[in-house]
């Protein structure tokens, strides 16, 4: 198939070469090939300065990353076919790793599909699109989705903030089936229902499965402080694990409501539940002289772009302070961030300066990665996002 031809600017392809999937638009050489030109979420051909072929990208004028890279093979773009082929590996890994399907079963780049999202719930499947190139091949996904899981509902929740920038509308529609009020997930033998209207992102955070798996493992007989707990996933583990007392924090007060919704559904009556601002809460639990056994930290991306680094450090920063003084003598603090922004040295390094601070003795005994439904591709840094430290907190070590 013939494509139109995106130039790069000289040296631009080096990136490329290195592994990376993403061309920004200051690296197009715009006198040979005018962005305008293209249309969003049109395919063509992508070359270096030289006139040596890259491959076939997806593209989108009108924003920073203006091209993506759907394959190394210049004479073939994204059909119907690939785009199942490439769906059918994902699935495969997936199927080898969780005994029940309940996972992300496409991770956008990750999967080679830059823009598409698909978690599975059971026989529900909900589906993300977040680019116009991976929008032009929407029903292609469904059918491929119908035929590889024989699904009884998709869903379609294309409602996220990304959309806005690559100029799509946000909208939410049922493909296949009824779509169900609530999803059900299942995770290292823990049930939940979550409510899939107005919820985060598919509905749940796959990404923490195996860390909220070692929190079990440090649980049972503790009293657990769970912050930004949206519907309890790590509380509610914790809890099931054998936790003598959970108390969950959000700021959300129908998150809160499916926490103790799903407390009844394990047959737990040891979780309680705090609602307001985390920074908030956690201080007035310092006031009281709260202690924990156990204090988790999930909070959203606290830097979700470049220019919010040092703010978002410093947020960072406050939470962890404020966490290990609501600790125990021997307490335990784990520490994520899922902002992509902020490295694993540097969580780390924070942990250790909010420990010096408040004259806590820490000791990092293991950190957490992504779950492998989340792979990570070495060449693009942006797809290793997730972090998790556990911490043993110690006073008058030292």
């Amino acid at each position: 198939m013939k494509f139109p031809v995106l130039y790069l600017r000289k040296g631009a392809e080096r990136r490329l070469r290195a592994g990376h999937l993403w061309v920004y638009s200051n690296e197009v050489d715009s006198r040979r090939s005018p962005l305008s030109e293209f249309e969003a979420g049109g395919q063509a051909e992508l070359r270096s300065s030289l006139d040596k072929p890259l491959g076939t990208v997806f593209v989108n004028p009108h924003t920073l990353i203006c091209a993506r890279l759907i394959g190394r093979d210049p004479a073939h773009g994204m059909t119907p076919q690939r785009l199942a082929q490439r769906m059918e590996q994902a699935l495969s890994l997936r199927e080898r790793l969780f005994a029940e399907p309940f996972y992300r079963w496409v991770f956008g780049d990750s999967d080679g599909l830059s823009g598409l999202v698909i978690d599975r719930f059971g026989e529900v499947i909900v589906v993300q699109i977040s680019t116009a190139g991976m929008e032009q091949m929407k029903e292609a996904v469904v059918r491929a989705v119908q035929r590889l899981a024989h699904p009884a509902t998709i869903v379609i929740k294309n409602d996220g903030k990304m959309r806005e920038v690559e100029g799509l509308p946000r909208y939410t529609e049922t493909a296949l089936g009824t779509e169900p009020d609530r999803l059900w997930v299942r995770e290292n033998e823990v049930d939940f229902e979550v409510p899939l209207s107005g919820g985060q992102k598919t509905g749940w955070f796959y990404d923490h499965r195996m860390n909220r798996r070692r929190l079990q493992a440090y649980a049972s007989g503790k009293r657990v402080l769970d912050v930004f707990s949206y519907v309890g996933g790590w509380g509610l583990q914790a809890a099931v694990a054998g936790a003598s007392q959970v108390t969950c924090v959000d700021s959300s007060g129908s998150a809160l409501d499916s926490v103790h919704h799903n407390a009844r559904l394990n047959r737990l009556d040891n979780v309680d539940t705090l609602e307001g601002d985390a920074f908030a809460a956690l201080k007035a639990l310092c006031d009281e002289r709260e202690k924990y056994d156990i204090v988790v930290l999930d909070p959203p991306a606290l830097i979700p772009r470049r220019r919010d680094q040092k703010a978002g450090e410093q947020a960072y920063a406050r939470l962890n302070q404020l966490a290990l003084r609501l600790l125990e003598r021997d307490g335990l603090l784990v520490s994520a961030s899922c902002s992509m922004h902020l490295s694993r040295d540097k969580l780390v390094d924070i942990i250790r300066g909010s420990g010096r601070k408040i004259d806590r003795f820490v000791q990092l005994l293991e950190q957490g990665h992504q779950a492998p439904d989340h792979p990570v591709i070495p060449g693009i840094p942006e797809t290793d996002y997730i972090k998790s430290c556990f911490v043993r907190s110690l006073t008058g070590f030292f």
